[in-house]
C-alpha cells in the first residue's frame, strides 16, 4: 500500500532528503539505490524528492508488472530502456531534469543489474531505485552493480522527524541544537512527546494516523496498523522460501519472535537458548544475518575492551539484537499504550528494554555504529560505545531517574575514558566527566560533540 502524508506540520520531512539533494548535484553522480525495511517510507520519499527537486518524475513500479519483467529480460542498454520507461510512466524522460524512479526493484532483479549501464554510458539520467532489503538480499544469482551505484538506507522516522510531523518545529530545533536551557524549560512537554513516540514508533503509516488525529487518538487503529506491518514482515519470511535455504523461513520466525524476551532480560546479550532449547549459533546465524540485511533488526556487537578502534576489539560471538522500531517492539510485546503514557512505568518495564531500544535506533538513524562492552563476570557493562575520531565515547541509558549506579564512572576510570554520556528521563545537567541528557536528546549529534 502506497501512502500520501499530509500531517499537522504540512508535508512530512525526512532528513535523508538532504543526502538525496546532494546526490542530485554530484558531478560524479551514479544511480542511487534506496533500500530499507518495508513500510519505512521509501516510495513516498522518492516521489516527494522528485517533486521538490526535479522538473518531472517518471515513476515505474516493478511490483507485479509483467510488462516491465519482459522489458528487462531483454537488452538492458539505456538506449533501449529509456523510451520504454517513458512510455510506461507516461512522462517524457529528459536528461538531468527528469527523475526516473524504479520502485520495488527487487521484483525484477535485472533492473538492478541495468543500473550498471546507466552509470557507465548514460550518467546524464538521474535514476533512483527503491527496494526492500530482504528482496535484494534474496537474489544471489543477480549481478549486483558493485561500485556502480550509490547506496542509501532509510530507517523509520526518528524522534525529531516525529516532532516535525506533529508541527513542533521549534521543539525539534531545541533538540537538534542540544539547547540545554530550553530543554530544561520544556522538559515535561518533550518527555510527553517521547512517551507518545514509544507507543507509536517511527513507521510512517502509524505516525500519520497519530498526527492526523492528535489529541483525540484512536490507539486501537494504530495497534492495527502496527500488527499489519508485523504480519507483512512474517509474510515476507515465507514469500521468498523458494530462493532461501531449506528451513530458513522457520528460523527467521523463531529469531524474530524471541527478540522481545531477549531484550527483557537483565543481560541483553543475544542468547540462542532463548530461541530454542539447546540451540547453537550455527543453527541461527544465517537467519540473524538475513534479518540484519533486511534492516528488520539492529545488531550491537560486544567488544572485549572499550578501546579504539572499536571494530578491532569486536567479540564475534556476543551481540545484542534490537528491532528496527520501538513502536513495533511495544506491539509485539502486547504492552498497552496506557502503561507507556501514565507515569514513568514504561521506562522501568522489562528492565529498561524500551529505553535501550529507543536509544539504539536513534543512534543508528543518526549515522552511528554502536558497540557495547560487558565484563565477562557480568559485574559491569557499558550500554553503548561510539567511535568519535580517536576517542571512545561510553553511553549509559537509564530507565528511570535513579542516576546513582556507578558502573559508568567506574568503567571510565578503569579504561581511562575522559568523558561519558548518560541518558535518562531527567533534564540536562553535568556530573563531572559525565554529561547527563534526557533520552529524547540522543538523536542530536551536538550532544556527542566535545565542548
Amino acid at each position: 500500500m502506497k501512502m500520501c502524508f499530509v500531517l499537522m506540520g504540512g508535508a512530512m520531512d525526512r532528513f535523508l532528503e538532504q543526502q538525496l539533494a546532494q546526490w542530485k548535484e554530484d558531478p560524479q553522480r551514479k544511480p542511487l539505490v534506496l533500500d530499507g525495511a518495508r513500510q519505512v517510507g521509501k516510495t513516498w520519499l522518492s516521489k516527494e524528492f522528485g517533486r521538490r527537486h526535479f522538473e518531472s518524475v517518471a515513476y515505474i513500479s516493478l511490483q507485479d508488472n509483467e510488462r516491465m519483467s519482459h522489458l528487462f529480460a531483454g537488452d538492458i542498454s539505456p538506449d533501449r530502456l529509456v523510451p520504454a520507461l517513458a512510455l510506461e510512466a507516461g512522462v517524457p524522460i529528459k536528461p538531468q531534469t527528469t527523475l526516473i524512479i524504479l520502485d520495488e526493484v527487487q521484483e525484477v532483479p535485472r533492473a538492478l543489474t541495468a543500473l550498471k549501464y546507466f552509470c557507465e554510458v548514460a550518467s546524464e539520467y538521474a535514476v533512483l531505485a527503491t527496494g526492500s532489503s530482504l528482496g535484494i538480499a534474496l537474489h544471489p544469482d543477480t549481478s549486483f552493480p558493485v561500485g556502480k551505484v550509490k547506496l542509501l538506507r532509510l530507517y523509520p522516522m526518528c524522534f525529531r522527524e516525529f516532532l516535525l510531523a506533529l508541527g513542533e518545529s521549534q521543539l525539534e530545533e531545541v533538540v537538534s541544537c542540544a539547547d540545554a536551557d530550553m530543554m530544561a524549560l520544556f522538559h515535561d512537554k518533550l518527555l510527553g512527546y517521547l512517551k507518545y513516540y514509544l507507543v507509536i514508533g517511527g513507521m510512517p503509516e502509524a505516525v500519520e494516523a497519530f498526527a492526523s488525529s492528535y489529541p483525540n487518538v484512536d490507539f486501537d487503529s494504530i495497534d492495527a496498523i502496527q500488527q499489519q506491518i508485523l504480519t507483512g514482515y512474517r509474510d515476507d519470511f515465507s514469500k521468498h522460501q523458494m530462493a532461501a535455504p531449506s528451513g530458513l523461513p522457520l528460523r527467521l520466525n523463531q529469531v524474530w519472535d524471541s527478540i522481545p524476551s531477549q531484550l527483557a532480560r537483565e543481560n541483553k546479550k543475544f542468547f540462542y537458548g532463548a530461541v530454542k532449547k539447546s540451540a547453537r549459533g550455527r543453527d541461527f546465524e544465517l537467519a540473524i544475518q538475513w534479518l540484519k540485511d533486511t534492516c528488520l533488526v539492529l545488531e550491537v556487537p560486544r567488544v572485549s575492551a572499550p578501546q579504539q578502534p572499536l571494530a578491532m576489539f569486536e567479540d564475534l560471538g556476543s551481540f545484542k539484537l534490537y528491532l528496527l522500531d520501538v513502536g513495533l517492539l511495544r506491539a509485539m510485546a502486547g504492552l498497552a499504550p496506557s502503561v507507556v503514557l501514565d507515569g514513568d512505568e514504561l521506562f522501568a518495564t522489562a528492565k529498561g528494554a524500551f529505553a535501550e531500544q529507543f536509544a539504539c535506533q536513534e543512534l543508528v538513524a543518526t549515522g552511528y555504529n554502536p558497540f557495547y562492552w560487558a565484563a565477562k563476570n557480568a559485574t559491569a557493562e557499558l550500554d553503548f560505545l561510539l567511535q568519535q575520531g580517536s576517542d571512545v565515547l561510553p553511553i549509559e541509558v537509564k530507565a528511570g531517574q535513579n542516576l546513582r549506579a556507578k558502573s559508568l564512572k567506574a568503567s571510565m576510570k578503569r579504561f581511562q575514558l575522559d568523558r561519558g554520556l548518560r541518558f535518562s528521563t531527567l533534564p540536562p545537567r553535568s556530573d563531572g566527566a559525565v554529561a547527563d541528557w534526557p533520552l529524547y536528546a540522543i538523536g542530536s549529534r551536538r550532544v556527542f560533540e566535545r565542548g
